[in-house]
């Protein structure tokens, strides 16, 4: 058993978590706090929805650590299912902890990292900025089309999306997980042969093939599902607590 206030000093600092901007519901860090201010272990899941806290508060008291958190929607009153999830995991004694675009760029836990390490991309350098901040990773890859799909889909644990905008032949991709599809002429800029992604605008794929850019839509909670458990995996190392996943895929 650890203590929470630990586990927190150390998320705040290792993600940088107050020092990379965000959209505002993001809320990142702890969002709640438990009673007992202990944990005795993670519970990593991409969304903080109610049907994931309800399946943490199972097991008991713990810290829940998300992706997406619980204030997505901005203000809003403690009624129904918002106050529901709140009431849930207060009385399971379940802290919870959000990391999004912190997660998503950190250079070891992230889920471009992770991604690209999967797909055995190589000399990784950052890739689109957003307020001065690089969103996700660019490399080099070295296969065609159907092989990077392959890899892709075995790495995500599911059906990939192409659009076949570009070249067969791929030398150089960009990553960027989650809903990054709307970044498609900054991508095909860039001069990558693929853009790996979670999902995107129906348009996105139309000016793919406009710009002569190959788009790989993975899913946008299946890209995002490795940055929460490597680093509930390293929490674990850290402070001796056993960490589990929740998956409750939204089919996106």
């Amino acid at each position: 058993m650890a203590a929470l206030s630990d586990i927190i000093t150390f998320l705040d600092r290792e993600l940088n978590t107050a020092g990379i901007p965000d959209y505002s519901g993001a809320m990142n860090g702890l969002q709640l706090e438990n009673c007992s201010g202990r944990v005795d272990r993670i519970i990593a899941a991409v969304d903080a929805s109610l049907p994931v806290i309800e399946a943490a508060a199972a097991g008991g008291p713990g810290l829940l650590l998300v992706h997406h958190g619980m204030f997505w929607q901005g203000a809003q009153p403690l009624k129904g299912a918002f106050f529901k999830k709140i009431r849930t995991a207060m009385e399971a004694g379940l802290a919870v902890y959000s990391s999004h675009l912190p997660l998503d760029v950190h250079p070891t836990w992230g889920n471009n990292i992770c991604l690209a390490n999967v797909l055995r991309v190589s000399d990784l350098e950052p890739f689109l900025n957003w307020k001065g901040m690089p969103m996700g990773l660019r490399g080099l890859w070295n296969g065609s089309r159907k092989e990077l799909e392959l890899r892709l889909s075995e790495a995500v644990g599911g059906p990939v999306h192409i659009c076949p905008g570009g070249s067969d032949r791929i030398t150089s991709v960009g990553i960027v997980t989650g809903g990054a599809g709307s970044e498609i002429a900054e991508a095909a800029a860039s001069g990558v042969d693929a853009f790996i992604t979670g999902e995107g605008p129906h348009w996105g794929y139309v000016l793919a093939e406009e710009l002569g850019l190959n788009v790989f839509y993975a899913g946008h909670y299946a890209t995002e599902t490795f940055g929460v458990k490597s680093l509930a995996k390293e929490i674990s190392r850290n402070f001796d607590v056993e960490w589990e996943f929740v998956d409750h895929p939204t089919g996106r």
